[in-house]
């Protein structure tokens, strides 16, 4: 009940900010140009931090995950938020600047010679699964009354799972030894699921931009299946690949330094953590300079770089980067919804929400599980525990920033983002414990 207690007065704190903050934003408003812009982009970024911080200690104790708690708040502090609202290119550079770390961080999670074991069921189960997951989803939410072009970016944007989420569910499983492939299974594809939805949306946002008609299933598959777009989303991989195999050599050239130097100094030095931050960002814009997708690069540098296994030279580089992602970069992300999305907009789209996150957790996972998997050598068992795997997270969030900066007439894509951020990320960590030992998987 304490713990409750705290959360409740978080989001009362956060409501008396809010209430606060328009008075404080036209002051600052008064002294115009350069100092206005500086003091108002200090003050969001003092509220990310300050409640961002607070949320993951209100979260102790209660079935809200930090990042479910992030967000509401972030929602709650949409009028003290408001400025990055009007600063479209800083919010949307933030958001992929943190998820470009995240997901390098996301390849680092997974031991690179466990990955190639199980690159097959991988890659089926990220890129088939999350096709599949696309195409029930889209006439789905027609159904629902979204028009094509929401509908259509609305199952792109939330098409893939979560590695910021997963993580932290699924340490403290201790699986038996022959499912403990199931635990690198659900990371693997989430982190490559979330640069495929990457690319499968950046395809679907040049569609609508280009005036294809998305009012029906077969519409939508004629556009995806042009020469044009298929040329398009072939560059995405390719180039996105080749960037991180580059920027792969740059982290071998580092690890190299890195082992020499501890052989003789045995000493760590604060100021290489620089190198871990650029390489993922370097990697991102060597991938967008060469046309291909940055998202993809970050994950495939994490993984082939892969340095934090067994190197104790990275030790503490590693925890820094850990400690860093989860106190600065995955708060900041969740409260961005907070500028694009009221407490109102929330609460006029619940049960819209809730159908659609109903729908992606009960019917669109196991239909991509089941089908994706069918002819790889996955279990039975392990299939049913992954249909259980579907948080949604950092990286459909990023996605849904960089949308509606394109189109901000799509006033219920970030909303209706939320809700289902919100359902899954609050079900189905605290499920996930229970159905592991409902199949008996665990020790």
């Amino acid at each position: 009940m304490t713990s409750y207690l705290k959360l409740g007065l978080l989001l009362g704190l956060a409501a008396l900010v809010n209430a606060g903050a328009p008075a404080l934003l036209q002051h600052l408003a008064e002294a115009g140009g350069t100092e206005s812009a500086i003091a108002t982009t200090l003050w969001c970024l003092s509220l990310f931090l300050v409640f961002g911080w607070a949320s993951s200690k209100a979260a102790e104790g209660t079935v809200f995950p930090s990042f479910t708690l992030q967000l509401l708040v972030g929602i709650v502090l949409h009028d003290a938020l408001a400025p990055l609202s009007l600063q479209l290119t800083l919010s949307v550079v933030v958001c992929t600047a943190l998820a470009a770390i995240i997901l390098k961080s996301g390849g680092d999670e997974i031991e690179r010679k466990d990955f190639w074991q199980m690159a097959y069921p991988t890659v089926m189960l990220a890129v088939l699964g999350y096709l599949i997951t696309f195409i029930v989803m889209f006439p789905l939410l027609g159904l629902l009354g979204l028009d094509g072009k929401t509908a259509a970016l609305l199952a792109a944007i939330l098409g893939s799972t979560d590695p910021a989420a997963l993580i932290p569910t699924l340490k403290p499983l201790m699986f038996k030894s022959k499912y403990k492939n199931v635990a690198n299974l659900a990371v693997a594809e989430s982190a490559l699921n979330d640069a495929v939805g990457a690319i499968f949306t950046a395809a679907v946002v040049a569609m609508v931009l280009s005036g294809v008609p998305l009012d029906s299933l077969s519409s939508l598959a004629e556009g995806l299946l042009s020469a044009q777009n298929l040329l398009l989303l072939g560059q995405q991989f390719f180039f996105g690949i080749l960037a991180g195999v580059i920027g792969w050599w740059g982290v071998a050239v580092f690890e190299r330094y890195k082992a020499q130097r501890f052989a003789t100094e045995q000493a760590e030095h604060s100021y290489d953590f620089a190198v871990v931050l650029v390489v993922p960002l370097l990697t991102f814009v060597l991938a967008q300079a060469l046309h291909g997708n940055g998202f993809l690069a970050a994950f495939v540098v994490g993984l082939l770089g892969n340095f934090n296994h067994g190197s104790p030279e990275f030790k503490t580089l590693l925890h820094n980067m850990e400690s860093k992602i989860e106190s600065v970069a995955k708060p900041t992300i969740f409260m961005m919804v907070g500028p694009f999305v009221s407490a109102a907009d929330l609460s006029s789209t619940l049960g819209l929400g809730l159908a659609i996150s109903v729908l992606f957790i009960g019917l669109a996972r196991p239909l991509a599980v089941m089908l994706s998997l069918a002819l790889t050598g996955v279990s039975f068992q392990e299939k049913l525990f992954m249909c259980a795997v579907r948080e949604t997270g950092v990286i459909p969030v990023v996605l849904a920033v960089i949308t509606v900066a394109q189109f901000p007439e799509m006033t219920q894509l970030m909303s209706l983002t939320a809700w289902v951020v919100i359902w899954t990320l609050t079900v189905l960590p605290a499920i996930t414990p229970w159905w592991a030992r409902q199949l008996q998987m665990l020790d």
